[in-house]
C-alpha cells in the first residue's frame, strides 16, 4: 500500500515538472523582445490610425527586427512625446499678460531609450473664475 502512495506522489511530481519545462519553452519561442540579444534599439510607437490608440513599434537589434504591439493615449502631449514620462509641479498663478498659466516638469523615466527633455515646460489657458450658484432655498409650501 505504501508503494502506491509513493508511486503516486513520483508520478504528480513528474508530471508538474514536464508541465513546467513546458511553459518555459513556450515562452522562449514566443520571441520576446532581448531574449536573442542584448541592445535593443526600439522607434517611437506609431498608431496604426489617426495620432493615437492602438499600433506598433519596431525595434533593432543587428540584423533582427521585430515589431510589438504598443498603445498610444489619446490624451498624450505632442511636445514630449508618449515614450517620456514627467513628474510636473503644480500650476503657477495666472499671468494676466498673456493669459496662461505654466508649469515645468523633470523627466521621469524615458521609456524604449526615446530621446528626451531633462525639464520642459508647459502652459494652458487660465480658466476664468465663475461664480458659485446659490442653490434655491426651499420654502414652506401652502398646504
Amino acid at each position: 500500500m505504501q508503494h502506491r502512495g509513493f508511486l503516486l506522489l513520483a508520478l504528480l511530481a513528474l508530471l508538474a515538472l514536464t508541465s513546467a519545462v513546458a511553459k518555459k519553452k513556450d515562452k522562449v519561442k514566443k520571441g520576446v523582445p532581448g531574449s536573442e540579444c542584448a541592445e535593443w534599439t526600439w522607434g517611437p510607437c506609431t498608431p496604426s490610425s489617426k495620432d493615437c490608440g492602438v499600433g506598433f513599434r519596431e525595434g533593432t537589434c543587428g540584423a533582427q527586427t521585430q515589431r510589438i504591439r504598443c498603445r498610444v493615449p489619446c490624451n498624450w502631449k505632442k511636445e514630449f512625446g508618449a515614450d517620456c514620462k514627467y513628474k510636473f509641479e503644480s500650476w503657477g498663478a495666472c499671468d494676466g499678460g498673456t493669459g496662461t498659466k505654466a508649469r515645468q516638469g523633470t523627466l521621469k523615466k524615458a521609456r524604449y531609450n526615446a530621446q528626451c527633455q531633462e525639464t520642459i515646460r508647459v502652459t494652458k489657458p487660465c480658466t476664468p473664475k465663475t461664480k458659485a450658484k446659490a442653490k434655491a432655498k426651499k420654502g414652506k409650501g401652502k398646504d
